[in-house]
């Protein structure tokens, strides 16, 4: 099983192309707007961005501009419109492609010793791999009860129905095998999440929206990861070629490592700009993953892979959306999923409404044992799965 499991984590790692591909996009953005930082080029940073007079703020930071300063501001509403928009196009892309939050993240990984990347990665596939063992089971187990139920209908006088799996039947496919666990392991069962419209990062984008109008300016740009990542370089750099020796030098640095390397999960659990992304973003159609249920391993064949859930970088379990700790609503388009794929059954389609819904309608596929519990076109209805 442990080899097993090792192979399974390497074969993941020398697959995920665009993982490689995103962490030399994001450094090279970054340089060049650091360069223009410390050169006094008008390029501005990530927090406001463009070219002298032509700029756009972060959504977050223009909807905070506007509410200190209690007016309508053209250039902030110009910036939210522009901003709802490319949401609305690529979902939360930002966070994946160019945040510096991820090159931190990134970072962290890399110093992590080998043993501790592999024993990490073993315990997320194995998790994964369980929740899909049990679902494939629970699957096949509702078809029997649903196969016996059309029989009774058809004859009226039958007695009995179609026995369901047994327990060690069932244990022996979800992996739930410990004595004291009849319906499923820790990492099945209690593993389901209640997907609200409102979680963390929610209340915490109120509590900076509230700060502001409080005290009369943005509260949370004075903390915010990506303007400590540029104020950092700023200070470091006027440190080395000034001897600018300010207490903003120790502060500064100190509070981006705080946010990201104690706050754990800054970016899923407590950012307010992810918050804010997904408010907008929970519309979005185009550019979304889609599954192919006649190529996907689980549902054509009923072999257990969650591989795409492995490697989300925004905590989402695609093939079973309801053990993930995020929906679709929060896809970065990181495209880590449709690298690990091993039957390329996950795409992107620049309008995924209409796939999805030719897919759930063609089925599964003749071979498959039964569908798992949640389709990818069930998937993309933020509604349907708040509801269910």
């Amino acid at each position: 099983m442990a080899a097993e499991t090792k192979k399974a984590t390497a074969d993941l790692s020398a697959k995920m192309r665009t993982q490689k591909l995103r962490t030399a996009i994001a450094p090279a953005v970054f340089a060049v707007m650091a360069a223009g930082l410390i050169l006094g080029v008008s390029t501005g940073t990530m927090s406001g961005f463009g070219w002298e007079s032509i700029s756009a703020l972060c959504p977050l930071g223009a909807v905070a501009t506007m509410l200190a300063t209690k007016t309508m501001v053209p250039r902030a509403i110009i910036s939210l419109v522009i901003m709802a928009a490319l949401i609305l196009l690529v979902g939360r892309a930002f966070c994946a492609w160019l945040c510096p939050s991820m090159l931190i993240t990134r970072l962290q990984e890399f110093l992590r010793t080998p043993q501790k990347r592999r024993k990490l990665a073993a315990e997320t596939h194995e998790k994964m791999v369980d929740i899909a063992r049990f679902e494939i089971a629970q699957a096949g187990e509702g078809a029997a009860a649903g196969a016996a139920g059309a029989k009774a209908a058809v004859a009226a006088d039958a007695a009995s129905v179609a026995t369901p799996l047994s327990e060690s039947e069932k244990a022996g496919l979800s992996g739930c095998s410990s004595a004291g666990c009849g319906s499923g392991c820790a990492s099945c069962v209690s593993a389901k999440m209640p997907h609200k419209k409102l979680d963390s990062r929610h209340y915490v984008l109120g509590g900076a929206l509230l700060s502001t109008a409080i005290f009369g300016f943005p509260v949370f740009c004075l903390v915010c990861p990506v303007g400590l990542t540029f104020a950092t370089v700023l200070v470091v750099w006027r440190l080395f070629a000034a001897g600018d020796m300010t207490i903003a030098v120790i502060l500064v640095p100190a509070l981006l490592i705080l946010e990201l390397v104690f706050l754990r999960k800054w970016c899923t659990r407590f950012c307010p700009l992810s918050a804010l992304m997904n408010l907008v973003s929970r519309f979005s159609k185009t550019l979304v993953p889609v599954i192919d249920d006649s190529k996907c391993l689980e549902t054509s064949q009923g072999v257990p892979c969650s591989r795409c859930a492995q490697v989300c970088e925004s905590d989402i379990n695609i093939r079973h959306i309801a053990y993930g700790e995020r929906t679709l609503a929060d896809c970065s388009r990181c495209r880590n999923c449709a690298d690990v794929c091993p039957t390329k059954a996950i795409t992107f389609p620049v309008f995924s409404g209409v796939k999805a819904k030719a897919g759930a309608a063609a089925g599964i596929g003749a071979n498959a044992p039964a569908p798992v519990a949640q389709p990818a076109a069930v998937m993309l209805d933020e509604d349907a799965l708040l509801e269910g």
